[in-house]
């Protein structure tokens, strides 16, 4: 099980989450994806995603300054 981490800070929706997606397709199943983003809506955005693609968010917290980070199973 590995832990990657995706900076997405700047980006703007859809940005983000298609960088998640992109970056899943190359991950193995079980692995970590730890994403940091300061986009508005990244966090309902990637919390939607993984829903679709049955995937699990582990935690999202809120680094302040209008970023988060998520971690995501895969």
């Amino acid at each position: 099980m590995a832990t990657q981490i995706l900076d997405c800070v700047g980006l703007k929706c859809p940005q983000p989450t298609l960088k998640v997606t992109v970056q899943s397709t190359r991950m193995k199943p079980g692995d970590i994806l730890e994403v940091v983003a300061d986009c508005s809506t990244f966090e309902k955005d990637v919390r939607e995603w993984a829903t679709r693609a049955r995937k699990t968010v582990l935690w999202c917290k809120d680094e302040g300054g209008g970023k988060k980070r998520i971690q995501i199973k895969l």
